[in-house]
């Protein structure tokens, strides 16, 4: 059975936008994004919408899964991170938000995104819902 993946947006600022990751309703992780720059390669969150996700093979980041069909961008993955200029547009992964070197963002995010990649361990695709609650 696929899984069910969220992504809830919370907060929207210059430190980038934050939302927390749920598969099957189970809280896992906290996100973050770049701001909302109407969908830019590269320097936009991605609109909310739901999109089929794939595993993929990374070669700078290694597995991990690739949201597909966001309009007018391609390679947008799911990676480790912690603040915004980290993202390139992608979805990072944190346990908590906190601060790095004076800038907000998400940290322990190496530990996040293992436990992201071993909840979905034998998943090869599933759909990712992205809702804002601003």
């Amino acid at each position: 059975m696929e899984p069910i993946v969220e992504i809830t947006r919370l907060e929207e600022g210059e430190a980038g936008t934050f939302g927390a990751l749920r598969v099957n309703k189970r809280l896992e992780c906290l996100t973050l994004e770049p701001q909302d720059r109407l969908n830019r390669q590269d320097v936009s969150s991605i609109p909310a919408q739901q999109y089929r996700c794939v595993r993929v093979h990374s070669p700078r980041f290694g597995e991990t899964f690739a949201v597909d069909n966001v309009p007018g961008r391609q390679h947008v993955l799911f990676h480790s991170g912690n603040v915004a200029e980290d993202t390139h547009g992608c979805i990072v992964l944190g346990s908590r938000v906190g601060s790095l070197h004076g800038q907000r963002g998400v940290l322990d995010s190496g530990a996040a995104f293992a436990r992201f990649m071993t909840v979905l361990q034998g998943q090869d695709v599933f759909l990712l819902t992205i809702a804002e609650h601003y």
